[in-house]
């Protein structure tokens, strides 16, 4: 089981395929977002209070760039981040994924797979700085 702060965790990246129409695009990062707020409950969960006394909880305790790659960019990224160092996150957004509606199915498809071999949506990369800086370094911010 991982475990993971936000002091270890220097910095995020979430790697997207930019060609997905936009509703995907959309639901691809927010998910990928979500994988990694779970493995870190430090990115987020801090209760800010407005000046009215009006509360919410923070988005993110550090910047999270969204950058774009083709499917096969994405996938050599993700076999390069494996196995992950320790301190560091990977959430994969595997194209198959979009196909399966119940949790507990895609627990029982996946193990099935090859990532190698699959089509890869997007990822998430949460880390030391030169481990996601390595990863990430060439590529563009989705724009």
């Amino acid at each position: 089981m991982e475990k993971n702060t936000a002091t270890a965790v220097e910095r995020l990246a979430i790697v997207i395929d930019p060609t997905l129409p936009v509703g995907l695009l959309a639901n691809t990062v927010a998910t990928i977002g979500a994988g990694l707020g779970a493995v870190i409950p430090a990115l987020g969960g801090t209760m800010l209070t407005d000046a009215a006394g009006r509360s919410v909880h923070n988005s993110a305790a550090l910047p999270a760039p969204i950058l774009q790659a083709t499917p096969e960019a994405i996938r050599a990224v993700l076999l390069k981040a494996l196995p992950a160092p320790d301190g560091a996150t990977v959430v994969a957004f595997p194209q198959f994924a979009r196909a399966i509606h119940r949790f507990a199915d895609y627990l029982a498809l996946f193990p099935s797979r090859d990532l190698s071999a699959e089509i890869i949506d997007g990822i998430g990369l949460a880390g030391p700085e030169r481990w996601v800086r390595s990863l990430t370094g060439s590529l563009k911010l989705l724009r």
